[in-house]
């Protein structure tokens, strides 16, 4: 798990620590925030550490494996152009993931080689994953094309590295009884499941004995289909941290409050989750998760440019999306005493 992380001069991370990290961590802010960045960068950092000493990678520096994956995940020309903008210090990184300290720096005229990344432990052995906003299933070929043989950019890392893993074909026998059952939560919230045909190479959706094109199908269940899959390959283990932009995008209020239900259960497993919302509801469905569960849920808070660590076993954030929350209550009330 991630402890703990401190960002400066990170793009518009500015100045960012967040301690006491838990199970499910939620990043709440209005749009252009930098919440999605925040998200991307920590992904970058966690996959770097588990693709380090693995593979294809084995002999190559975690530093090399780093510059590599902040390059092809925000797509920049040289990685130093991630310093914030009108900073003339560099951009510094520190976190502890399981017990060890990761910390690098580097300056704005840094452009595809990290001189020095400290780092004190062994490749992490779990297996991280980006889910996007938008589902990928329509695009998955696309995605994949354009990256192993384009070379384009386009499609960042989170994008091209959830593609792969979804090739991964599923896995029978005995699973985690959470995993299981977070299954077959999915499936009653979805009413069927999707499968990929590898002579068409198409995904297609399966309810009952009917089989429905992916055009026909809804962007929620596309999207809900997605950690389905991940938990049914085993690409998702106890060890794995998953990011979460936007969760309630696509899915209506009923399939919100059940998708983090289920997100709790696998908290439980001891996967963990970062996830970033500009949704009251999804606020309110995770403090009532709090509650009933007391159970921790830290909370960083976007307001004006500043970033603020709560828990929302606390109670709610002072943030804009819960003020314009409060005032249309409040207009409400006005409106029924006249």
């Amino acid at each position: 798990m991630i402890d703990k992380v401190r960002f400066a001069n990170f793009g518009p991370l500015s100045s960012v620590e967040w301690h006491s990290l838990g199970g499910m961590n939620l990043v709440i802010g209005e749009n252009g925030a930098g919440k999605t960045f925040l998200l991307k960068a920590l992904y970058s950092i966690i996959r770097s550490l588990e693709l380090f000493g693995r593979g294809d990678e084995r002999q190559t520096s975690l530093s090399e494996i780093l510059a590599k994956k902040l390059h092809w995940t925000f797509q920049a020309d040289k990685i130093g152009d991630l310093v914030s903008k009108g900073s003339e210090n560099p951009l510094s990184f520190e976190a502890v993931v399981d017990k060890h300290k990761i910390a690098f720096s580097f300056g704005k005229d840094t452009a595809k080689q990290i001189t020095k990344v400290q780092y004190d432990g062994p490749s992490l052995e779990g297996n991280s994953v980006f889910l996007p906003a938008k589902e990928i299933l329509s695009l998955h070929h696309i995605i994949l094309k354009s990256r192993e043989i384009d070379q384009l950019f386009g499609f960042d890392d989170t994008y091209f590295d959830l593609a792969k893993v979804l090739n991964i074909r599923p896995t029978k026998g005995k699973n985690f009884p959470e995993f299981a059952q977070s299954r077959e939560n999915l499936r009653e919230l979805l009413g069927g499941r999707m499968e990929y045909d590898e002579e068409d190479h198409r995904w297609s959706f399966k309810k009952g004995n009917e089989k429905y094109a992916l055009g026909i199908t809804a962007e929620g269940v596309k999207k809900l289909a997605i950690l389905d899959t991940l938990l049914g390959n085993r690409y998702l283990s106890p060890q794995s941290i998953v990011f979460i932009d936007e969760v309630e995008a696509a899915l209506h209020p009923k399939a919100i409050s059940a998708f983090l239900d289920i997100l709790a259960l696998l908290a439980e497993r001891e996967i963990q989750f970062f996830i970033a919302t500009h949704s009251y509801f999804v606020l309110k469905k995770l403090l009532l998760i709090s509650r009933k569960k007391r159970l921790s849920i830290p909370v960083l808070s976007a307001n004006a440019g500043e970033w603020t660590a709560g828990d929302l076993r606390d109670g709610m954030p002072d943030n804009p999306i819960v003020d314009e929350s409060v005032r249309l209550y409040e207009e409400q009330v006005e409106l029924s005493l006249q």
